[in-house]
């Protein structure tokens, strides 16, 4: 029985189960030890109430006869549509069609399936740090020529954000050649960092002048703070002829435990088939879709929806507020501590530079066994994210505060 071989070009586990590794190695290692958790991007809030609301409702309905449902519409319930339709787009002047809205069960499995419309000699740009998935879903799909564990593809086209370009890469120039696809995240993952319009209209052009595709990863949308910043790859002319854009409910509504996504796919975008003509991705994306999705479950669906009530609305606010609280404390607090500290304004994550030039990795050592708090080395993100950390204001507010107090002592002044 034959393997598909282009896993053995991926490193030896993913990033996130390696930082569960360690860090239950030191756990074992020092039972007595309380270790904080600020790596993995998980909520800790609890749900809203006018979302477990709305979903203890769905279950009852569930346990009648009248109100069961069984298979739903496969992208999504009329009533989450619509409500998606009119906060996430008609509310901010754009116009989406209700069948260009895909309902999922995460953004993760979306980024990672997207890659499936494109040709195998597709070529992908990626900036540089970069959520994982992106790359390593299209290695396993063999979109590179030669690769091997170091987390260095050939085949990809990488777009360095560092700090002299505010880690928000400008399109490539036309020397690199052809580029089909282009992920873009803001706000960013791993770095914080977020998109200006100028910044967002400059791809758009480059994308329209060059037939290339963007994937707009919004999943952070929410906590954009700044009116002036755009919360959709839509607010920009021209988008709707060359973006595809995700969206989550995990961190907008605290639903990492009960999943749910959504990505639009406008009719607009096209792509050319071996025999020259264009077709509708929107075409492509039904059809993947429709065949290897049942649909996100009713249950959760109702509560999706119920985000966007008032109530909904107001509750999910406070608690964005909250993990953007926690954001500030850590940026201050780091900052006076000697960190260089990038992000955690228009975002819940921080992107420090390591102190004294160490490793990402020396400094995840060195954080969880000199302080008992886990952050996540930059160099999982991409080999631009070497000699930098990403941290994670998701937490409870004495958990921020202990953590904060911790590094502290171990880096402040004169310490590190």
């Amino acid at each position: 029985m034959r393997i598909n071989e282009h896993f053995a070009k991926l490193p030896g586990s993913y990033l996130f189960p390696e930082i569960g590794r360690r860090v239950r190695a030191y756990a074992a290692a020092h039972p007595d030890a309380r270790v904080i958790r600020l790596g993995i991007g998980d909520v800790t809030e609890p749900l809203a109430p006018a979302i477990v609301e709305a979903m203890h409702a769905a279950v009852d309905e569930m346990g009648t006869r009248e109100g069961f449902h069984g298979y739903g519409p496969e992208q999504g319930y009329d009533f989450l549509v619509e409500a998606i339709r009119a906060n996430d787009y008609a509310a901010r002047g754009i116009d989406i069609a209700a069948d260009e809205i895909f309902v999922s069960d995460g953004s993760k499995c979306d980024s990672g399936n997207v890659q499936e419309m494109f040709a195998a000699a597709a070529r992908v740009a990626v900036t540089d740090p970069v959520y994982p998935v992106y790359v390593d879903s299209n290695v396993m799909a063999g979109r590179t020529p030669a690769a091997g564990p170091d987390g260095r593809y050939p085949g990809f086209v990488y777009l360095v954000g560092d700090e002299s370009n505010g880690f928000q890469p400008a399109p490539p120039p036309d020397s690199v050649g052809p580029v089909d696809v282009v992920y873009l995240c803001s706000p960013n993952n791993p770095t914080g960092t977020v998109a200006t319009r100028a910044q967002l209209e400059a791809w758009v052009a480059w994308a329209r002048a060059h037939d290339t595709v963007i994937l707009f990863d919004a999943a952070y949308e929410s906590y954009i703070s700044d009116p002036s910043l755009p919360r959709s790859i839509y607010e920009i002319p021209g988008a709707r002829s060359c973006a595809i854009e995700l969206r989550s409910f995990s961190k907008r509504a605290g639903f990492t435990g009960v999943r749910c996504a959504f990505m639009v796919v406008p009719k607009d975008v096209t792509g050319v088939d071996p025999s020259g003509e264009r077709v509708p991705l929107h075409k492509l994306w039904a059809r993947r879709h429709t065949t290897k999705f049942n649909g996100a479950s009713y249950v959760v669906q109702r509560g999706a929806a119920a985000a966007y009530s008032p109530a909904g609305l107001a509750q999910t606010n406070a608690q964005i507020a909250f993990y953007m609280e926690n954001a500030k404390l850590l940026h201050a607090g780091l900052t006076a501590s000697g960190f260089t500290v990038f992000g955690g304004v228009h975002a819940p994550y921080l992107w420090l530079r390591t102190p004294g030039g160490a490793t990402s990795w020396d400094f995840f050592d060195r954080l969880l066994g000199e302080c008992q708090v886990v952050g996540t080395p930059g160099a999982g993100f991409g080999p631009a994210g070497e000699g930098y950390f990403r941290l994670s204001a998701f937490n409870s507010r004495a958990n921020i505060e202990e953590a904060l107090a911790r590094i502290q002592r171990q880096f402040g002044p004169g310490r590190a």
